[in-house]
């Protein structure tokens, strides 16, 4: 991997959608700087409802991992839109396995299991609910630090 292109987090937060309360911490802000990685989590990253545990302290996303061959006609998107915690340049999604260690500054992260969409939360922020199937479909990977 070549280096972290953005680093987001986010603390919880209740949203009104369809008539009910999503608890969500999709809405990341960018880290200036360096940001501590915890067994949990990044600093100053909370865990929503789906979220948290060892098992999925951190979300990370390639850089280009196939968003614009599942968008093409979109150029919006920005770093931290579909929840990841970390955008890494150099990182192909298709080659990464469960199990597999990768060195992120000074951690060493671990892929976990695949991402799992909440459905809600994407549909939600981007106002579009075929997002979360598009996502799936990708495959990406959470991972948690070690």
């Amino acid at each position: 991997m070549n280096s972290v292109v953005s680093a987001k987090v986010s603390l919880p937060r209740d949203v009104e959608w369809q008539g009910r309360v999503v608890h969500t911490v999709i809405w990341k802000h960018s880290v200036r700087g360096r940001v501590m990685a915890r067994w949990l989590n990044l600093d100053g990253d909370g865990q929503g409802a789906g979220h948290g545990g060892e098992q999925r302290a951190v979300m990370v996303l390639a850089r280009l991992l196939s968003i614009r061959e599942t968008y093409p006609r979109r150029n919006d998107f920005e770093y931290g839109q579909f929840g990841e915690n970390l955008t890494v340049d150099g990182l192909a999604h298709d080659e990464v396995c469960i199990g597999d260690r990768y060195r992120i500054g000074g951690a060493i992260f671990e892929v976990t299991q695949p991402r799992i969409t909440l459905n809600t939360r994407l549909s939600k922020k981007d106002n579009n609910p075929t997002v979360p199937p598009r996502i799936d479909k990708a495959r990406r990977h959470r991972t948690k630090a070690t």
